[in-house]
Parts: structure tokens; C-alpha cells; sequence
């Protein structure tokens, strides 16, 4: 099992169409939010609540539990 997001998903939503821009909103580096996004880079927990508050959102709105497929 592994925790997935959906923040793609919710950067465009929000009307961000460059990572760049929505990295800046969040306070995250571009590249960190780029691995982030790309599930490459798992959030530590305070990272998860720091996003959830800048979108307003619950954290498990936009991360989840995903099987793996092996």
C-alpha cells in the first residue's frame, strides 16, 4: 500500500496551470511539489497539514491509500 494524492488534480481546479506557481502558493520548492505531485515524494505529516491549510481542505481530501499493483 501506498499514499497517493490528488493534488494534480486540484492545482488545476484551482486554476494553476504551472506547478512553478502552485508550488509558490503551497510554500514548497518547485521540485519538491513536482515529486510530490508525480507521487515520487512521500509528505511527512506536518508538510500534509501545511498543504491541507493553504487549500482549505481535509488531508485525507487529498492524500489516500492506494494498493499497489504488483
Amino acid at each position: 500500500m501506498t499514499i497517493k494524492n490528488k493534488l494534480l488534480q486540484i492545482r488545476l481546479q484551482k486554476g494553476y496551470k504551472k506547478q512553478k506557481d502552485f508550488a509558490e502558493f503551497l510554500s514548497l520548492d518547485s521540485n519538491d511539489y513536482n515529486r510530490i505531485e508525480n507521487n515520487k515524494k512521500q509528505v511527512n505529516l506536518e508538510t500534509a497539514f501545511n498543504i491541507a491549510q493553504k487549500l482549505n481542505m481535509k488531508i485525507e481530501d487529498i492524500f489516500y491509500k492506494s494498493q499497489d499493483e504488483n
